[in-house]
């Protein structure tokens, strides 16, 4: 799929003094005004959940290292997409930043405060200042587009340390108690995916529903990859110009455009653009857009807000 690469803002529109400390005012300086940066060691580990109570000292630690905030939910599938890919990423980059993940249904304060619509949203604090970076589950190769752009507009502003508690990190991380392993079929569906075949990890999820239907996991899995094959080739531009001039009787372009949305993050957007699709059809064509819609379910999660809200919407349609 080709989506613009965000391009990091040093100065983003978001308030962020409320949660900044007890006075109200960040608990460090700012990006440029003599905050300190350079490449002394800043200790903490390079990927930390954070709270509203913990906040604080993440704004206090951006003085010294670039934070790049996850923001995330349980229900939300796109996120377990891009976290690992994120959690990879901070680990490989040495701690030239900190990952930073905020859970948005336990840390509310924090969410409204970055002002996230949809998520997983990803920004970054950089001297205490708010940068925008994207929403959506982004491929890899575009998460470090925009991380290597970001590192380079802090050590501009003078925020360019390294994470001094990467090898403790480490440490502690081998002496937690290992995670179950993954079925072999699971396995190989995410091997396939870290290499980049789709093809390969879509047969290793069918073959996995094929040994127990009722496995939601490989059906969430499943319907992840076709999507991401789905839009590979696609412009998202393009793609949504095109389906706002045809119009919601225009069922390929609709679906199209929906899947953009997802991918992009929009899950809301989407489930508006196809409900209002099945209002607008009949027959095949009606059918079409409600299996796609319940593939899209499966993709963000059935317990996220947007998917109940939808569920009832189609249903109101359908009937």
């Amino acid at each position: 799929m080709s989506q613009p690469t965000p391009s990091p803002n040093l100065r983003g529109a978001v308030d962020l003094s409320a949660l900044s400390g007890p006075s109200g005012r960040p608990t460090s300086g700012g990006a440029g005004g003599g905050a300190p940066g350079g490449n002394q060691g800043a200790s903490g580990a390079v990927v930390v959940d954070v709270t509203e109570a913990t906040f604080p000292a993440t704004v206090e630690l951006s003085a010294q290292v670039p934070v790049v905030i996850d923001l995330w939910a349980e229900w939300c599938q796109p996120c377990k997409t891009l976290s690992p890919i994120l959690e990879k990423l901070a680990h490989e980059y040495g701690g030239r930043f900190q990952l930073a993940k905020v859970d948005v249904d336990a840390n509310q304060q924090i969410a409204a405060a970055f002002q996230v619509q949809s998520i997983p949203s990803v920004v970054a604090l950089v001297g205490g200042q708010p940068v925008p970076l994207f929403q959506g589950a982004y491929p890899e190769a575009q998460v470090r587009q925009v991380l290597d752009e970001l590192l380079r507009v802090a050590a501009e502003n003078g925020v360019s340390g390294v994470l001094a508690g990467e090898e403790d990190a480490a440490e502690a991380v081998t002496q937690e108690p290992a995670e179950p392993p993954l079925p072999p079929l699971h396995a190989e569906g995410v091997a396939a995916l870290e290499r980049g075949d789709l093809d390969a990890a879509a047969d290793a999820y069918r073959r996995a529903l094929k040994e127990n239907p009722g496995d939601a996991d490989a059906r969430a899995a499943l319907a992840q990859v076709e999507l991401m094959a789905r839009v590979q080739e696609l412009d998202a531009a393009q793609v949504l110009a095109a389906a706002d001039e045809a119009g919601p009787q225009d069922v390929t372009a609709q679906l199209d455009a929906a899947d953009v949305e997802v991918v992009s993050g929009r899950t809301a957007a989407a489930f508006d653009r196809l409900i209002a699709a099945v209002r607008r059809t009949a027959g095949p064509d009606r059918e079409k857009v409600r299996l796609r819609l319940l593939d899209l379910f499966e993709v963000v999660g059935g317990s996220s807000p947007e998917v109940q809200t939808a569920r009832r919407q189609l249903a109101s349609a359908l009937y």
